[in-house]
């Protein structure tokens, strides 16, 4: 049985401009090897966006007089990633796809009485391993001002996100509209709960379900201004990065050791090589994982994606230093 699958992320005005060359294919490498360029084309928008995402964002703020205190931490644009497995789309065929994505957009268009018109770009992507679309919204709230009487609309994606329940009731929801318009799903994973990478493929190879696994509370809008909080967090995520790097350094030298052993004992060549070609993958998701990781800490932190990376880099060679001296003073005390 395949899942109805939908995930979100929140954006500050900092991170719009990586958002914007990703779902709009403005890049001209991508780190992300899913990514097959020659079929780009085939890429199509429900809504297209003809500027920059922090652009449209100012454009609606104006024309619709949106309420709200936008600072740097202010998350002012989210992004819905909805899928399926790779099996359900290649079973539904062509026309069906393009009705889920259809169907998904009317979902998002009148989920929280949002309104099409705080949908910035709707972008389908059939360029990766697994179909799925990105829709970027404005967090809009709608209320009665209690002194004016009047209805105002205001971005807050805080209230937008309010309540621990409201990942749950997204997918909730999502799942009841879609098996309603008669896709044939089952409910799509709860919550933010930890997934283990072998379930988690089960479900589907689409990246951001790798990015979800440590992307906790991502519908809570996060403001830190004290600096102790911040500094607190800081810390917790370069403990994470440094168990991440221990994980990669283990994994790339049970990768060149099993390399040497190839080349040394033919007898067990091809069961050496199948191992090879597992711990490759294994080494290669651990990758696209830090990276994922290392935007996701630069999203809460802040801070570029260059600094966070240079942090783990910087440990990365501490430790491979620590090592070697190890292993000169034990070849020391032998002799």
């Amino acid at each position: 049985m395949s899942y109805a699958i939908i995930r979100n992320a929140n954006y500050k005005k900092d991170n719009l401009a990586g958002l914007y060359k990703h779902n709009e294919r403005k890049n001209i490498n991508y780190s992300n090897k899913d990514i097959n360029k020659s079929n780009s084309i085939k890429n199509y928008s429900l809504k297209k966006c003809n500027t920059s995402y922090l652009n449209a964002f100012k454009t609606l703020q104006n024309q619709y007089d949106l309420k709200g205190r936008i600072i740097s931490t202010t998350n002012i644009l989210c992004e819905f990633v909805i899928t399926s497995d790779k099996e359900f789309f290649e079973k539904i065929g062509e026309i069906e796809t393009l009705r889920y994505f259809k169907t998904a957009y009317k979902f998002v268009a009148n989920y929280q009485n949002l309104g099409e018109e705080f949908i910035v770009s709707s972008k389908i992507h059939l360029d990766e391993t697994t179909p799925h679309m990105h829709i970027v919204f404005v967090p809009v709230v709608h209320k009665v001002d209690t002194k004016s009487g009047k209805q105002v609309s205001k971005v807050a994606c805080s209230e937008y996100w309010k309540g621990k329940d409201s990942y749950k009731k997204l997918q909730n929801n999502f799942y009841s509209y879609m098996t309603r318009a008669g896709f044939n799903l089952e409910r799509g994973l709860t919550g933010n709960t930890h997934i283990e990478t072998d379930k988690l493929k089960k479900l589907t190879n689409y990246e951001v379900q790798k990015y979800e696994m440590q992307s906790i509370n991502l519908e809570q809008e996060k403001e830190i201004s004290d600096t102790k909080e911040l500094n607190q967090e800081y810390k917790r995520v370069i403990r994470r990065f440094n168990t991440l790097a221990k994980q990669y350094t283990r994994i790339k030298n049970l990768t060149d050791n099993t390399t040497e052993k190839l080349e040394d004992i033919e007898i067990e060549y091809h069961n050496i090589k199948f191992e090879n070609s597992k711990l490759k993958k294994e080494n290669k998701s651990l990758k696209n994982y830090i990276h994922k990781s290392i935007e996701w800490a630069s999203l809460v932190l802040n801070f570029s994606f260059e600094r966070v990376n240079r942090l783990i880099n910087d440990f990365i060679e501490r430790k491979e230093k620590e090592k070697n001296e190890r292993e000169y003073r034990n070849k020391s005390s032998k002799r």
